[in-house]
């Protein structure tokens, strides 16, 4: 019955990481909307009077990560990030097979 138990628990860890995943894209939702928002008539005046744009993204193909970015600062944040989920998802794989092992 130990391992009913256990099969509720990992559902249970995948729903709720579901959640907060989906949680994430709506904060990031509204962040964009907010900054678009506040600055839709004035904008980011750059050096020459010019709007500048400045953004990156990552993507993930199971643990390699592909970034890309506007500029060096975007670039650096993103590469911390990639780092992070890249150990994150190791650990996620990993920690099953060595809590088997372990008991």
């Amino acid at each position: 019955m130990e391992s009913m138990g256990m099969k509720l628990s990992w559902i249970s860890l995948g729903l709720t990481l579901m959640f907060l995943g989906f949680i994430l894209i709506m904060a990031g939702m509204f962040c964009i909307f907010y900054h678009a928002w506040k600055h839709a008539t004035t904008g980011i005046e750059g050096e020459e009077g010019k709007t500048e744009v400045k953004g990156g993204g990552i993507i993930m193909i199971g643990p390699i990560p592909i970034i890309f970015g506007t500029d060096m600062g975007s670039l650096k944040v993103l590469a911390i990030i990639a780092i992070f989920l890249v150990v994150l998802i190791v650990l996620l794989i990993l920690l099953p097979n060595l809590w088997r092992l372990a008991l």
